[in-house]
């Protein structure tokens, strides 16, 4: 080869070489992939845009929309590609019509709302993104803050009693005792006056016949008068007057839900709870029953730590 050819002939493979390296710069530096996320609910508001402009900034790289329920077709005519998350049960009934549809992340949905829905199975393409707290962190929660307690008394009615088999199942390992009372009759306080002479301390499920602003005050003042404090069901009722309780906050949602759609849709779980969580305490309530004030940041970090270990 001459020197003129063998001149051309390095040039070109350096064009070549530069190309390639450029194609894999930017190759690099584009996502794999960009999803198409459309979020939805019966009604809008100023809290689903901030959460919709949240995972919207967490994730920039895919478009990330919301419509309302009623602007949407049958889930059936939706692009299969769509990665739906619904964000109340209007939407969840919506998307029960059709069992074609795109690959679904229902958020905060409880135990009770999805059984009352489901039943025992999780249709095919649904995902389930629980809202109650999980039994177990709850049980260690009591034990963390009220490491005296064994009886663990549990209100239940015909909708969460399927819960109690559950509840057992992790308080044996800790050594616990759960005491059930049905609350059939939510006005009728026997059953709590019975329930609270053998208990240590109350384990609220998240029922919301059982737990609601109407029965607050009976079972409060209940509570403060037997000096039996009471756990969960949720933070909110924490703010009424319950001692303490976990809970996963909107920080914590995103987590999840940027995990999950980082990954393909066949790999979703059919249902899980957030692995990031906070613990939620009342020191009015603590004082008044003589019990010591919750650290909320330590309880929670031992919890976690908790939950870490095989």
């Amino acid at each position: 080869m001459d020197r003129a050819s063998s001149r051309m002939t390095h040039s070109y493979t350096a064009r070549l070489w530069r190309r390639c390296v450029l194609l894999g710069v930017l190759l690099f530096a584009a996502p794999a992939w960009a999803a198409d996320i459309l979020l939805t609910a019966d009604e809008d508001g100023p809290g689903v845009q901030a959460f919709v402009q949240a995972l919207a900034r967490q994730r920039p790289d895919d478009s990330v929309t919301f419509s309302a329920l009623k602007d949407l077709p049958a889930p059936a005519h939706l692009p299969a590609s769509t990665r739906l998350i619904l964000l109340d049960l209007p939407s969840l009934d919506w998307r029960l019509q059709d069992t074609q549809g795109p690959p679904t992340l229902v958020l905060r949905i409880s135990r009770l709302q999805a059984r009352q829905r489901l039943g025992d199975s999780v249709p095919p393409k649904i995902s389930l993104l629980w809202s109650d707290p999980p039994l177990d962190r709850q049980l260690r929660l009591i034990t963390g803050i009220l490491p005296q307690a064994r009886r663990i008394g549990v209100l239940y009615g015909i909708d969460s009693q399927f819960l109690l088999r559950e509840l057992r199942q992790y308080a044996a390992p800790m050594g616990l005792e759960i005491v059930p009372q049905l609350w059939d009759n939510i006005n009728d306080s026997r059953p709590l006056q019975s329930l609270f002479k053998n208990s240590d301390v109350l384990l609220g499920l998240d029922d919301p016949q059982l737990y609601n602003p109407k029965t607050a005050k009976n079972l409060l003042l209940s509570s403060y008068a037997r000096q039996l404090p009471l756990v969960g069901p949720n933070a909110g009722f924490v703010k009424a007057g319950s001692l303490a309780s976990t809970y996963s906050d909107q920080a914590d949602w995103l987590n999840v839900l940027d995990r999950l759609l980082d990954h393909a849709p066949s790999a979703w779980p059919r249902s899980l709870y957030p692995e990031r969580f906070k613990v939620v305490g009342n020191p009015q309530v603590a004082r008044s029953l003589g019990i010591e004030q919750v650290d909320e940041t330590n309880v929670a970090a031992r919890l976690a730590e908790g939950e870490k270990r095989p």
